[in-house]
């Protein structure tokens, strides 16, 4: 099958550009060609892509080096070959040192063919070395706003979860049905709302905890566009083809709920006149030497969402995943869905490609890696009344609003508290007291010894000892000893105080 070639001749001579497209011909390809021999036509042609251009270096009219110096400030790299016949060595080195790619004398265009597959093969090796170089320099900008963003969420959490608990506390003691309470329970709302900004920027850093299971990727799609329809809008046309046979992912079904409302919504948005909202799934192998340069080769499984919506230019899609970037107006979204899903995908292990453009629409391809085993049903937790107890807890938290907080709710639940700030403080409560303490809620990071290291020394005191661990994000997790994380309940912020309540007491009645 012949390979198509589309080239740009600047010549003069018709006669000489039919015998050059004859050679290309007969070595294979199915050349496409235009000849110009001005400034004028020349630069009508750049509007279009080339392959490659193949120039007369001096013409009646114009100079071979005018030509490739007007093709070079367009930034075009494409490969540029002189062929004449009237070309010294001299010249040649001259041309050569502005920009051309090689000569050829047409005396021996033997040497055209080759010269042409060299240049064709070379051109496409810098292509890719270039997107090489774009993706690496993408992922470092992400690490290095990935960095900021799980800082300022950590440092968040803990401001939040202070507001959550305190606006509990208030709400809780405020007259029922009071505007009091209802001021209160305002306060809470927004604090909800801003430790959703903060979960968003976390699952940007890699930093959102994780609760992977096998999932059946084709039910959580069901599920969840069912759900979305009515956001979306009857104007929007919503198909699904999803494979019958599709593997099972490893994931979290909440996390990738998130990813694909993220994309719909985003369709949605791109589509104010409606349109057509696709959902696919089907597995898929990526190897060695694709697109998917930046990927581990393997077996994954793809979820596919495609609008026919607006689409974007390539400068948007530069920037698309990257938190508080948005196109939208001020006051319409946060700029966060597509960075959160992007921050996901990657701690997921998985990787995401995007193809758009403008007036023709998006499609987002997320690929994600298999499970091994048949699909489980999380179980979701119980929302109720806040159930107390009359058991000893020892509180362990540096943040001093958190740990008052904290002590403020266990404290109106029935409960004895004890309070410390940092993990040498709380071994020594508990060699003093460890007969009464029944559990211990404590932060991962702590100043002078941190969790694990504090909950390790107590635990060889009482080996039976409870333990609830507090993070601001999925790393500091590392720092727990694996057969003591296997024992211990993680309690990501912000909480508020009935998740607080809720898990105290699962873990205090599974300890009983």
């Amino acid at each position: 099958m012949a390979t198509p070639l589309r080239v740009l001749f600047i010549e003069d001579s018709e006669d000489d550009a039919r015998l050059q497209v004859r050679l290309l011909r007969q070595a294979g390809y199915d050349v496409f060609h235009e000849r110009v021999d001005s400034v004028e036509s020349l630069t009508q042609a750049l509007e279009k892509a080339w392959d490659i251009v193949i120039s007369d270096y001096s013409m009646p009219h114009f100079r071979g080096t005018d030509a490739l110096k007007l093709v070079r400030d367009r930034g075009l790299d494409v490969p540029f070959i002189f062929v004449s016949g009237t070309i010294g060595e001299d010249s040649a080195v001259a041309a050569l040192k502005v920009g051309a790619h090689d000569y050829l004398m047409k005396s021996n265009l033997g040497r055209l063919i080759p010269a042409v597959q060299r240049e064709l093969r070379e051109s496409e090796e810098r292509r890719q070395r270039r997107r090489l170089e774009a993706q690496v320099h993408q992922l470092q900008r992400f690490e290095a706003i990935g960095r900021l963003a799980g800082g300022v969420a950590h440092d968040f959490n803990n401001v939040i979860g202070a507001i959550m608990g305190w606006a509990d506390i208030g709400a809780q003691s405020a007259e029922h049905g009071s505007d009091l309470q209802d001021k209160f329970i305002k306060i809470r709302s927004q604090a909800d709302r801003a430790s959703a900004l903060t979960r968003q920027l976390l699952a940007f850093a890699r930093r959102q905890m994780l609760e992977p299971c096998n999932t059946n990727l084709n039910e959580l799609a069901k599920e969840e566009i069912s759900l979305l329809r009515n956001v979306i809008g009857e104007r929007i046309e919503i198909q699904m083809n999803l494979a019958e046979d599709v593997s099972i992912i490893w994931a979290d079904p909440g996390q990738i709920e998130q990813v694909l409302m993220n994309l719909c919504l985003n369709a949605r948005d791109a589509m104010p006149d409606g349109g057509q909202l696709l959902i696919e799934t089907q597995d898929v192998t990526v190897g060695e030497g694709q697109d998917h340069s930046y990927a581990a080769p393997g077996r994954y499984v793809l979820l596919k969402v495609t609008d026919s919506g607006s689409g974007m230019n390539a400068e948007t899609l530069a920037h698309i995943f990257e938190p508080f970037f948005t196109t939208k107006e001020v006051g319409r979204g946060t700029g966060l869905g597509l960075a959160t899903v992007y921050g996901i995908v990657k701690q997921h292990k998985g990787f995401i490609d995007v193809d758009s453009l403008v007036g023709k629409g998006t499609a987002f391809r997320v690929y994600l890696p298999l499970g091994n085993g048949p699909a489980v049903q999380p179980e979701k937790p119980a929302v109720g009344s806040m159930r107390g107890g009359t058991e000893c807890i020892l509180i362990a938290e540096d943040n001093d609003d958190l740990r008052e907080a904290a002590h403020e709710i266990l404290v109106s639940l029935g409960y004895r508290v004890i309070v410390v700030g940092d993990g040498e403080e709380a071994v020594r409560a508990f060699e003093t007291q460890a007969k009464e303490i029944d559990l211990v809620f404590m932060d991962v990071v702590l100043p002078k010894l941190n969790g694990p290291e504090a909950y390790l020394k107590m635990a060889a005191l009482n080996p039976g000892i409870s333990v609830i661990f507090t993070t601001g994000y999925a790393t500091e997790t590392s720092l727990i000893p694996i057969r003591t994380r296997e024992k211990a309940t993680i309690l990501q912020k912000p909480y508020g105080s009935q998740y607080l309540a809720q898990k105290l007491r699962e873990k205090l009645d599974r300890k009983n």
